[in-house]
């Protein structure tokens, strides 16, 4: 502070002293004047250096920080280590803030912060498609103003917020959103969206398969119960009677045991702890099998025919691969009247090997395609469990394929016939 108060004060005590030196000598006129004028100069100088400092305040940068002498030197030195203080310590917030806005934007839920009269004053890019906000426009606008279902007006209104609130968004019909309120801070709620859209099909999912095998169980148990309860209270139960009643149990119980074996496959595919045990699979040996099994099947009422063009064999899992062979087979002479003829062939195209089942059965029309491979999807149901159908063969056919990166191609049309063909990728080739 003295030092300061030192160099501040040497041109009034220089000019004071040129001044008495003046006066002595000359007249104390001359060394008035002369105290004047310097005096004049001095501040001059320091109104420019004002004027300067004025200038750059308006528009504060590091690089345009004036230039001066003297104490002015020192003071904006000063200026210039503070500014750069300051312009470090604003980048490391924005450095900060996108870091966190980065951060926001990665999580999967939709993140959004209401202040205490339920303006929007921040959101991320996932709340932001939740429920169809503007970045520009929506900023500081009341959230029921813009999210304007009466269930999600409601529930903002609550003070309860230990229940989260499933909804539709309005412009998004095909998504689900699990809602929920966390009070933090002062008077300041974050509001957090999920998609569980996913979730919710899943567990429709679930919840069919549920009421599908209840209700395929549900007939032939009601059969076996039926008959069984008969032939309790037949007291004249006659040989040919007896012998057709244990024959349609035989059949139901074949149903309901082919069905238990179906549900145990599909669930073994499914889990992801199961690895797949690969080996060398030699395809001619394994198609003769499918093939002879079809023969079986068939009980000569369908001309089946199998073309093995291709020497491949493959690396994979065989009694996985004879399972969907023989799905696929199967499948073709449940639903191709009799006299209907059937080709398996074994070919490669563009050097992947394919398996196809064509047929000149009843087809399927373009609409139920896509959803053959769902558990327990039929066509035409009644003639399902008329053929012994699971409903779930194509299912088990998909999961096969997934694991062993197989793509299950489909192509039908009604009264034409379809076809099937498992496409294997060109790594799983073996020669």
């Amino acid at each position: 502070m003295q030092d300061f108060w030192f160099r501040v004060s040497l041109p009034v005590v220089f000019s004071t002293l040129a001044a008495l030196l003046l006066w002595g000598i000359f007249s104390a006129t001359l060394a008035l004047l002369f105290m004047v004028v310097v005096l004049l100069i001095v501040m001059a100088h320091r109104a420019r250096q004002l004027f300067k400092l004025e200038q750059w305040l308006n528009d504060a940068r590091i690089e345009t920080i004036p230039e001066a002498g003297g104490i002015w030197e020192e003071a904006f030195s000063q200026l210039y280590k503070m500014v750069k203080r300051h312009n470090q310590t604003k980048q490391e917030l924005a450095d900060e803030l996108q870091h966190m806005e980065q951060a926001t934007a990665a999580l999967p839920e939709g993140v959004a912060i209401l202040n205490e009269v339920n303006r929007l004053e921040w959101f991320n890019p996932v709340a932001q498609q939740h429920f169809d906000l503007d970045a520009e426009h929506d900023i500081m606008q009341d959230i029921t103003y813009l999210v304007r279902q009466p269930e999600f007006v409601e529930y903002i209104q609550e003070s309860n917020f230990n229940n989260p609130l499933m909804m539709r968004p309005a412009r998004h019909d095909d998504m689900v959103l699990s809602i929920k309120l966390i009070p933090y801070g002062v008077n300041k709620r974050l509001l957090i969206s999920r998609d569980i859209t996913q979730f919710e099909r899943v567990e429709a999912m679930r919840r069919d398969f549920v009421a599908n095998v209840s209700h395929e169980l549900r007939t032939p148990l009601t059969v076996v119960s039926g008959f069984v309860e008969n032939l309790q209270d037949m007291s004249d139960l006659g040989q040919d009677s007896a012998r057709r009643a244990l024959h349609l149990m035989a059949e139901q119980t074949r149903r309901m045991d082919n069905l238990v074996a179906d549900l145990l496959t599909l669930s073994r595919l499914e889990n992801v702890q199961s690895p797949l045990h690969e080996e060398t699979v030699d395809m001619k040996e394994l198609l003769n099998e499918v093939y002879r099994d079809g023969e079986l099947l068939s009980g000569a009422k369908h001309p089946l025919r199998m073309e093995i063009a291709s020497a491949a064999n493959l690396l994979g899992n065989r009694d996985e691969l004879r399972s969907a062979f023989s799905n696929l087979l199967s499948n073709a002479i449940r639903y191709t009247p009799e006299g209907g003829a059937i080709l398996l062939r074994w070919f490669e195209r563009g050097g992947q090997p394919v398996f196809l089942v064509q047929d000149s059965g009843i087809g399927i029309a373009a609409q139920h395609i896509p959803r053959l491979t769902e558990r327990f999807y039929r066509v035409d149901r009644s003639r399902s469990r008329e053929t012994g159908g699971t409903g779930l063969g194509l299912a088990i056919v998909k999961h096969i394929a997934m694991r062993h990166q197989a793509k299950l191609e489909v192509s039908s049309e009604e009264g034409k016939g379809s076809t099937f063909a498992l496409v294997f990728p060109i790594k799983r080739v073996l020669h």
